[in-house]
């Protein structure tokens, strides 16, 4: 490298360093801007406010994770509410991040209509199904409700606009309808197969619970958000790690694969519990979850510059969702070990999972390319980029 060529680099690095450190951390904003443009530009569907699930469009990709083999079998020419939950997701990070009308303004004008095209008040309680209300009814799940309440809630807490918590509490009542006293509680997996008790659904339900509370000062949600903690963790927690398993079905088998998104979900959970209650056992909790995590869901990697700790190769939105509990852990312990890890994963996706066309693929090293690029995923990478930019 040449001295002027060294000079540049360390003024360039300077400046993101300035950028972090002040807490001006326009880089990653940038990232995210740019991402959420190339998910509008590669996804939209002409004419509709709803967008495709892979780009490039596949008419035959099936959903391989719906809980109806019929549905999951059957190319739709539009997302499952699952991916498409996640732009609400991003574009929420983004007005969190920056407070710009125009990102309210995209929540109003694309991304709550989009949804509105799933909700489905034919079945009580009313909630959100799997797939558009035009095609043949489709199976409701209680996580991808769960996810939308604690969007809903945040954008009501950031803009005080009364039609995100009317949202948040409708989608809500039917989420807390899937909990029954079988296996001692728990909310289920799917409205249609009550076969088991998931953490995705229970985990979840902690943490939307508590921004409820936190909405509407309503003391339901809180006394609930400690009884869905205590059942998951009683459940479904692994006593020899603190990781979460997947779930339990009513039978009482568990299926001990262990997911980012569940752990980072009650870890997040923990946090929120301790904030408001000031009890020290919910700190305790968050605390080794938080380590277990990070010895679980991170490596070391190799860059070709020196080794560092970054996230797994997977699932994107799994991580997103983790990182959510990791940054609320943050706020109170002011611990940067964790987010630093976050911070040089998103660095080194920008450089090498990044397409031309501004979409990601799921292995961050970039060593893997997908053959379709997954909707969920390019959503995820921008809510963690405007997360990170608004530390």
């Amino acid at each position: 490298m040449s001295y002027l060529n060294k000079c540049l680099f360390c003024i360039l690095a300077l400046t993101v360093s300035c950028c972090y450190a002040y807490g001006r951390d326009t880089v990653n904003l940038n990232r995210a801007e740019q991402t959420l443009d190339a998910v509008y530009r590669n996804y939209s569907v002409p004419n509709t406010c709803l967008l495709r699930e892979t780009f490039p469009y596949d008419d035959k990709y099936t959903a391989a994770y719906l809980a109806s083999e019929e549905q999951a079998n059957r190319p739709n020419p539009y997302s499952y509410l699952w991916p498409l939950s996640g732009t609400l997701s991003a574009v929420n990070a983004l007005y969190c991040c920056t407070k710009d009308d125009k990102y309210a303004d995209l929540l109003d004008s694309k991304v709550m209509k989009s949804l509105d095209e799933y909700f489905d008040t034919t079945r009580s309680p009313a909630g959100y199904a799997s797939y558009i209300n035009a095609a043949p009814a489709s199976d409701r799940f209680y996580d991808d409700n769960v996810w939308l309440v604690i969007d809903f809630a945040e954008a009501y807490l950031e803009t005080k606009n009364r039609v995100f918590l009317d949202k948040a509490e409708t989608a809500w009542n039917f989420v807390i309808s899937g909990w029954d006293g079988k296996i001692g509680g728990g909310i289920y997996w799917t409205e249609q197969k009550k076969r088991s008790k998931n953490t995705c659904s229970n985990a979840p339900s902690v943490v939307a619970a508590m921004k409820l509370f936190k909405a509407t000062n309503s003391r339901e949600y809180l006394d609930m958000a400690v009884k869905i903690y205590k059942w998951t963790k009683a459940n479904l927690q692994d006593s020899t790690d603190y990781l979460y398993f997947d779930n339990i079905s009513l039978n009482g088998r568990i299926d001990r694969a262990k997911y980012s998104y569940n752990s980072g979900q009650m870890l997040q959970g923990a946090v929120l519990l301790y904030s408001e209650t000031g009890d020290e056992q919910y700190l305790a909790d968050a605390t080794r979850l938080a380590e277990s995590c990070y010895n679980r869901f991170f490596r070391d990697y190799d860059t070709g510059e020196g080794r560092v700790r970054m996230l797994n190769s997977g699932n994107v939105w799994f991580n997103a969702v983790m990182m959510r509990g990791f940054i609320e852990l943050y706020r109170i312990s002011n611990d940067g070990k964790y987010i630093d890890a976050f911070r040089k994963s998103l660095d080194y996706a920008w450089k090498h999972a990044r397409e031309t066309n501004g979409l990601f693929n799921q292995d961050i090293s970039g060593k893997e390319k997908d053959k379709n690029n997954w909707l969920l995923t390019q959503a995820a990478m921008v809510e963690m980029y405007a997360r990170i930019a608004g530390l």
